[in-house]
């Protein structure tokens, strides 16, 4: 019995002298300061690295910073024995999850000059690249404990005191602490979370800072749906006006910071159309005694009119004191039939399976907020029509903006004939005279910008669509801004466009040059900034010298403006 005893003392002594070996017992906590161009940041967050039984645990101390509660926390673990570095994340709501990786090779990195010190440390310097950046890094081999405040950087050689890219930006120690501890630390928690693959840890830490908001999801888009509950205006119903090819829905959208980017984006197929279309996404105003929401509801003769100097009346297309005309968010064109026809057309091209289109539309973002009617519109005559996808996508900060800001944003003309299939007619009011639009602008306004878009259509050959022409714009009789919207990059495209002609000179109808336009494109709004705009009423006139009509062909235009604007406080 006495010799089993001593048998099990010896080999416990043994694995206990083992674990000894194998375990540093050094505790350390280093702190870190971030440096831009050479200039210490001393308001920034810092970087903490803690060090423990051969375990760094580091992070980004921003317990002092206001940010969003939508902000995950992240740590990071190095665990030098088995090489092995864990990134851990806890998002808003308590969910947990970590990925796995190896440590980075030293080999990659070469050492380059002599030693220096850095609080105190004998350092040796490295450089690499990551990523096509160049990376500089510092090296204590004589510490006691290894960490590093770039997860990118050799983590086997010691504790990194200082690390830069590209020579501008990164982190220097500050303040290192050392001590022997014979109790046992371990700054790794019980739990990591659930274990994910490194593209869906990414992925769900780029998502956690993004509102993507779905407004219409795999909607068809097409000729000869019936109407159903028009009059009704339920939260997240969608609506169908002027025989299907015009989609509305009210919705309640997040309420974010100032400053928050936002994005529209869109996914188009042919569910049957091969031609390409006019499309638009807008707002719908309801603030004023009739919105274009009546006139989807009731008929387009329900809209007021405007009287053109050819006596041809228009319907729903320029601001006066009852009204105001559709907010255009983006406009975008559909290719010749990607998807629905890439089996039925073999030229040797492999066709896209979608058209995506995505507009930064971060300046509408006062009218992007709480409740409002978002619609959508593809002017065609199909059965099968096109089936779409649209989200509005919020990118967070990730410090708050609690500034409180006013904005005026006053919408004057959009001549989108969007009501196209039940009559709405089309932009010819430029033939015989301007377009001209009475406004006014409220006190209290500056840093004042207007976003203009405009695309040229119909005729062959000699149409405005094919035929470069000057768009004038006057403010109150003076000339504002010149220019000719020309889109050349066409044949860029092709690979959307299976159903487009294709003629003996080798072209595609795809390819040729557009006004301001291509199919399978969004047209690119223009922003002109205004100073010094007074309060009261205003003119603003677009010329544009339209094409004569061709037997049955004509062209038209359309143009959509809107002012942006800051209130004072």
């Amino acid at each position: 019995m006495r010799k089993i005893i001593l048998l099990l003392w010896i080999v416990s002594f043994q694995l206990f002298v083992v674990a000894q070996g194998k375990t540093n017992n050094n505790v350390g906590r280093v702190v870190y300061e971030k440096f831009i161009n050479g200039a210490v940041q001393s308001h920034e967050d810092r970087f903490i690295l803690e060090f423990a039984n051969d375990i760094a645990k580091c992070w980004i101390d921003n317990t002092n910073s206001d940010l969003l509660p939508e902000v995950p926390l992240k740590f990071n673990y190095l665990d030098y024995e088995n090489e092995k570095l864990y990134q851990q994340a806890i998002f808003q709501g308590k969910d947990t999850c970590y990925k796995e990786s190896d440590f980075v090779n030293l080999d990659e990195y070469k050492p380059e000059g002599k030693l220096v010190k850095i609080l105190g440390y004998e350092c040796q310097k490295y450089v690499g690249s990551s990523f096509s950046n160049r990376i500089e890094i510092w090296v204590a081999k004589e510490v006691g404990i290894k960490g590093t405040p770039f997860l990118g950087t050799p983590h086997k050689e010691g504790l990194v005191l200082k690390y830069i890219r590209n020579g501008n930006y990164g982190w220097e120690a500050r303040d290192v602490k050392i001590k022997k501890s014979k109790k046992m630390i371990n700054p790794e928690p019980m739990n990591l979370g659930v274990k994910v693959n490194a593209q869906d840890f990414d992925k769900r830490l780029r998502n956690a800072l993004v509102k993507d908001v779905s407004l219409f999801s795999n909607q068809v888009i097409n000729w000869g749906d019936k109407i159903e509950n028009a009059h009704e205006e339920y939260l997240d119903t969608v609506y169908r006006f002027a025989g299907g090819t015009v989609l509305a829905k009210k919705v309640k959208l997040p309420k974010v910071p100032l400053g928050t980017p936002v994005f529209a984006e869109l996914i188009e197929k042919s569910n049957g159309d091969a031609y390409d279309r006019t499309g638009s996404v807008f707002v719908i105003p309801v603030n004023k005694e009739k919105s274009f929401l009546d006139g989807l509801r009731n008929g387009v003769d329900y809209l007021p009119e405007y009287m053109s100097g050819e006596g041809k009346k228009y319907h729903g297309v320029v601001v006066n004191d009852e009204f105001e005309p559709l907010i255009e968010l983006m406009r975008f064109f559909t290719p010749f039939g990607v998807n629905y026809f890439n089996e039925k057309r073999d030229v040797g091209i492999k066709w896209a399976d979608s058209a995506v289109y995505k507009m930064d539309v971060s300046h509408l973002l006062p009218v992007l907020q709480d409740e409002c009617w978002i619609g959508m519109y593809i002017g065609n005559y199909a059965k099968g029509g096109h089936c779409v996808n649209l989200n509005l996508k919020y990118y967070l900060d990730e410090k708050k903006n609690n500034a409180q800001k006013k904005y005026w944003i006053q919408p004057v003309f959009n001549t989108v004939n969007v009501m196209e299939m039940v009559g709405q007619k089309y932009g010819t009011m430029f033939r015989n005279d301007t377009l001209t639009v009475d406004f006014e602008v409220p006190k209290g306004v500056k840093n004042i910008q207007f976003q203009y878009i405009t695309t040229g259509h119909g005729g062959w050959k000699q149409g405005d669509e094919f035929v470069p022409k000057e768009n004038k714009v006057f403010l109150d009789g003076k000339s504002f801004f010149n220019f000719t919207p020309w889109r050349v990059d066409c044949g860029t495209y092709r690979r959307l466009n299976p159903a487009s002609g294709n003629f003996k000179n080798g072209m595609s109808s795809s390819d040729y040059s557009r006004s301001g336009w291509c199919p399978g494109t969004v047209a690119n709004p223009f922003f002109m900034h205004l100073n010094g705009l007074s309060p009261g009423k205003h003119r603003i006139q677009v010329y544009i010298p339209l094409g004569e009509p061709e037997g049955n062909m004509f062209s038209a235009w359309n143009i959509s403006g809107v002012f942006v604007g800051e209130m004072e406080e």
